[in-house]
């Protein structure tokens, strides 16, 4: 009785929460707020296409060029995921076009799997987690909020880097941008069936931590 009840803690532990959504709908800050909570290992897996983007932009290759992008994609190092030009709207993007590639995102599979298969639990955030990378995520919640409110931190994010931002025309590249991610024929953004859908427009960040704790407790509590 007593392994069995150590086995089913175990295997408790073993968590992965998936959280999906656009650009700036603020999937990458309940990603790391909900992996603090419960002290499970994080991947923004954006970082992962940008740090693609970068390679190529520097290297002076174009973001099409498709044997480019994948040798890249291969040659990935997680120590430099923590650049702070990954974070511009230029990297941002590129990787947008980059990540549009079928033959860059196969090469990033494995990678993001077998992160999210480590103890003692992973969240994952991105466009295709609970869909592609990790679709038996025992959690698996889809972001969402206004295009006009993800407009607003997006130009405030760049403000405080210290960077020029207009408004409108951030507003017309997340437009841009969630076209492209949901009619592109690899992996496209969509909430999968099982995802629970979070509005995050008129929620501050406290209040979106809220709501996604309290929908991996609710997952918890049937399992």
């Amino acid at each position: 009785m007593v392994l069995t009840a150590m086995a089913a803690l175990s295997h408790m532990a073993l968590m992965i929460i998936a959280i999906d959504g656009p650009a700036a709908s603020g999937k990458g800050t309940l990603g790391k707020r909900l992996a603090q909570h419960y002290g499970y290992r994080h991947l923004d897996t954006g970082v992962i296409y940008r740090a693609v983007a970068k390679m190529l932009l520097d290297q002076g290759f174009d973001l099409t060029d498709e044997a480019r992008a994948v040798a890249a994609a291969m040659a990935l190092d997680p120590e430099n995921f923590g650049h702070p030009e990954l974070k511009s709207q230029r990297i941002g993007d590129a990787a947008s076009v980059v990540s549009a590639i079928p033959t860059v995102r196969e090469a990033l599979v494995s990678f993001q799997r077998q992160f999210a298969a480590g103890p003692p639990g992973a969240v994952l955030d991105g466009r295709d987690i609970g869909t592609v990378i990790c679709p038996n995520a025992e959690v698996k919640i889809f972001v969402v909020a206004d295009p006009k409110v993800r407009a607003h931190r997006r130009t405030l994010e760049a403000l405080a880097r210290g960077e020029a931002a207009d408004e409108a025309l951030v507003l017309a590249d997340i437009l841009k941008r969630d076209e492209r991610d949901r009619n592109r024929a690899a992996a496209p953004l969509k909430a999968a069936p099982d995802a629970h859908v979070l509005d995050n427009s008129n929620l501050d960040i406290e209040g979106g931590v809220r709501a996604a704790i309290a929908i991996v407790e609710a997952v918890r509590a049937r399992r």
